[in-house]
């Protein structure tokens, strides 16, 4: 176990180096001059070397890179071009949120794809499993922004039902704030949600319905073991070993997703600091967004691997 561990922090370090430094030298390839994000038109010639010397950006690339790492090392993301800011507190104010959202919308997934997965699977071939299946794989080819605008348009300015934007009511307080984090949380949940719900529906469907299949189950069958029992207790706990790792994977696919829906919905977390970076030229801020990202999504899919050996011996002895 200690070996199988290890492998997988290692796995997961040599992908956050690798992310970073993807990050660090697309960034250097995006058009446009960050300087024009920290420096005034009004300055001059000397004025404006001084700042650029200030942040770095006057030496070479490989050396912008080895300090880049070295202050990494040391837990500093740099200071934000347009906020003039350490970028670990534009981050840290912004984190919460999208943990919000995208925490609930894995659990929201889950909550909902474990019922439907079960029920497709044990009425394999009827009519329910013939809509859920069509239900799912509607939902792998919807597009996040197509989701959102949908939602925003229908439930939010049609209806009027839930708030349109933003994370709370600026006006609320107590347990009303609660309330309105939740109601500006709704829509943009609900569209991660939709969008990531098809794929996990129809992995439990067809691993449970191979599970049900298998000698232990029908063993259980012939005991006398009611079939509720078969299918909750010995085959959901065996289909749920595939769908751990797409768990990890989906979460990946959540956090990509958060960037286009934060925008979308105007809220406040990483993805739109990201977006609002984008616009600004502000490459600190984006370096530190990616790279809390990326280690994000490696220590998510490191648990899942660590559960996935908890619950299947043969992964750690493999």
């Amino acid at each position: 176990m200690v070996w199988f561990v290890t492998r997988r922090v290692f796995h997961g370090v040599v992908t956050v180096l690798f992310a970073v430094t993807i990050t660090f030298l697309l960034l250097r390839l995006l058009p446009g001059d960050p300087a024009s994000a920290i420096a005034s038109t009004n300055m001059d010639a000397r004025m404006r070397e001084e700042l650029l010397t200030k942040y770095g950006l006057t030496d070479p690339l490989p050396v912008q890179y080895l300090k880049y790492l070295g202050e990494l090392l040391r837990g500093n993301l740099g200071t934000s071009f347009s906020q003039s800011e350490p970028v670990g507190d534009v981050l840290l104010a912004r984190l919460p949120w999208t943990l919000l959202l995208t925490g609930s919308a894995l659990v929201l997934t889950v909550a909902v794809g474990v019922p439907l997965g079960v029920l497709a699977a044990t009425h394999a071939g009827r009519f329910v499993d013939r809509a859920v299946q069509v239900l799912g794989v509607t939902g792998q080819s919807l597009f996040v922004p197509s989701v959102g605008i949908f939602l925003l348009f229908v439930f939010g300015l049609k209806l009027q039902w839930l708030p349109i934007g933003g994370a709370y009511d600026e006006n609320a307080y107590g347990a009303a704030w609660y309330v309105s984090v939740l109601q500006h949380l709704a829509l943009p949940c609900l569209s991660l949600v939709l969008v990531s719900l098809g794929s996990y529906v129809l992995t439990l469907r067809s691993t449970l319905i191979e599970a049900l299949g298998e000698d232990y189950c029908e063993l259980a069958r012939a005991k006398g073991t009611p079939e509720r029992l078969v299918v909750w207790k010995h085959g959901l706990r065996n289909a749920l070993l595939p769908t751990t790792t797409l768990l990890g994977l989906q979460l990946g696919f959540m956090v990509g997703g958060a960037v286009l829906t934060e925008t979308i919905f105007a809220y406040p977390g990483v993805g739109r600091a990201i977006y609002e970076s984008v616009i600004r030229l502000d490459f600190p801020v984006l370096q530190g967004a990616f790279v809390l990202l990326a280690a994000t999504v490696v220590v998510a899919n490191l648990l899942t691997d660590l559960a996935y050996g908890l619950l299947d011996p043969r992964v750690r002895t493999s």
